[in-house]
């Protein structure tokens, strides 16, 4: 029995080594053949160009603008303050609301200041009443002195006298003046016109002439300030450029303002003036802009970002955004090569407009940039360059994903 099974295994083995001689004389045929068929493509097998989405870059006259941090400021700001002291009997306005100038807006108690005036204006009519009697003496003398009648002596004192007289009428008259004041001061009005604040005092609070009392604020709102600054070095940069021709000085230095949620106000500012001299601590100069707030949407003190056309160039190219790589040794950008393959070029921003990034150097016309699709590219690999728009964004996007489904494919 043993003899027998020893016979078998003889006989298969034989016949299970020429069925793998079979098989890989076959694999290897196979891989023979194409072997030839991709020396006659000329190498190895090649993956289909990946497409991208360029923008072909034509020069155009932009703007160039600079977009810079800055705050709003009241036009006008008026502190109401105490000129008298007394308690406060009541307040004749509602907070928040819009005061004209001239209005009154606190009652102090003015009893005391009314007694003064009638303690100056008794003293006064005493004055004219010494006046009047001098007035007369001297006419009544001056015949007498001319007819040496009295002394040189009497003559010089009744002289004296009147012009006593006179100055005391004079003080008499500035007493009741500042006691007539002092009773206007009791009733304290708006010293311009524009939206009153909160009230810092109340009823039966004691306020002080000498200490100035802040009773409430009132801010000018129609028109507001832009307060907002920029680097010196940047403005000096700008300004050789243009003096250099490569820029030219804008025409106008219209103001545009950009609230917290990024929309862009609707009133446009005009810019006043730039400071004298840089900020030593951070080198920065203030400028300043007018900007109407006719309808009061916006409030003193609100940060904005300020966008100020600071030039013109005839040759710049618009990018979006996300075709520029920024960084600290520059900016770049991804060119199509005239063999469909991308390469590396550093460009010179000029600022940015609605959304764009302004390039003044550093592309020539007629270029494809890459502005989707990045993280397809591979280095020297040839891509398919495909004309980009923002709404084709998400097709070019979806490309690759039915692209790569037949590679899946293949792979199972």
């Amino acid at each position: 029995m043993s003899d027998q099974t020893t016979a078998t295994v003889i006989v298969s083995n034989p016949a299970r080594a020429g069925l793998r001689l079979a098989f890989a004389a076959t694999t290897l045929a196979v891989l023979a053949a194409c072997s030839k068929g991709d020396n006659a493509a000329g190498g190895a097998p090649q993956m289909p160009p990946t497409p991208v989405g360029v923008v072909t870059v034509q020069p155009s006259g932009v703007n160039l603008t600079t977009e810079l941090p800055g705050r709003l400021e009241a036009f006008r700001t008026a502190q109401v303050r105490a000129r008298v002291t007394g308690v406060v009997n009541k307040r004749l306005f509602t907070e928040g609301a819009l005061v004209q100038s001239g209005q009154r807006l606190f009652d102090i108690d003015a009893a005391p200041y009314r007694a003064s005036l009638d303690s100056a204006q008794a003293s006064l009519a005493k004055g004219e009443a010494v006046l009047a009697q001098a007035a007369a003496t001297l006419e009544r003398n001056r015949p007498l002195a001319e007819a040496k009648a009295i002394s040189q002596q009497d003559w010089v004192a009744t002289q004296a006298a009147h012009k006593q007289a006179q100055a005391d009428v004079a003080a008499a008259r500035a007493a009741v003046t500042q006691a007539r004041l002092n009773v206007d001061y009791a009733g304290v009005a708006a010293p311009i016109s524009g939206r009153i604040g909160r009230a810092t005092v109340s009823e039966g609070a004691l306020v002080s002439a000498a200490e100035a009392t802040l009773m409430a604020t009132i801010q000018q709102t129609d028109k507001l300030y832009v307060n907002f600054t920029q680097s010196a070095s940047e403005a000096l940069a700008l300004k050789r450029a243009v003096e250099a021709g490569k820029l030219k000085a804008s025409g106008s230095a219209a103001v545009r303002v950009v609230l917290e949620d990024g929309s862009e106000y609707a009133q446009t500012g005009k810019l006043l003036f730039s400071d004298l001299q840089v900020d030593s601590g951070t080198g920065q100069v203030t400028l300043r802009a007018e900007l109407p707030n006719p309808k009061g949407e916006l409030l003193p003190g609100l940060y904005v970002k300020v966008r100020i056309d600071a030039a013109r160039s005839d040759s710049a190219i618009l990018l979006p955004q996300q075709a520029v790589t920024r960084g600290t040794a520059g900016d770049t950008v991804l060119v199509v090569d005239a063999d469909k393959t991308t390469s590396n070029r550093t460009v010179q921003l000029g600022g940015s407009r609605n959304g764009q990034w302004v390039v003044l150097g550093g592309l020539k016309a007629g270029e494809q940039v890459v502005v989707d699709g990045f993280q397809k590219i591979r280095p020297k690999a040839p891509v398919n360059p495909v004309p980009w728009s923002p709404a084709s964004a998400p097709a070019s996007a979806a490309a690759p994903a039915s692209a790569a489904a037949p590679a899946s494919a293949a792979s199972r």
